[in-house]
């Protein structure tokens, strides 16, 4: 089961993840999500459990409790939403029209 951990400590790494949730369970993986730019935690992570029962129990346990100083939000994991591929979909990319003379026959 696919758990997503919200709130977390901007310290907090996919080792402190793991070990909250490996009491409950087998821990599959444990990530925290970080920022490509910056290499800074985004505050949010998930946790894969094999075993659904585990898994539920570690939800129930953990959710609002501390971690690092802050009171953690754990649930499932929704499914990701389809989003549009970058670039499609309008924005400042070429028109319609084919990116022809941009002030008509002037030039």
């Amino acid at each position: 089961m696919n758990i997503f951990v919200g709130n977390l400590s901007y310290q907090a790494g996919d080792e402190d993840l793991r070990e909250a949730f490996a009491r409950f369970g087998q821990v599959t993986s444990a990530n925290v999500i970080v920022d490509r730019q910056t290499g800074r935690s985004r505050g949010f992570g998930f946790v894969e459990m094999p075993n659904r029962d585990e898994a539920l129990r570690a939800i129930q346990a953990l959710n609002d409790s501390d971690l690092m100083g802050r009171p953690i939000k754990v649930n499932e994991a929704r499914p990701r939403e389809e989003r549009p591929p970058r670039g499609e979909g309008g924005g400042f990319g070429r028109d319609s029209r084919g990116g022809g003379r941009r002030f008509g026959n002037r030039f």
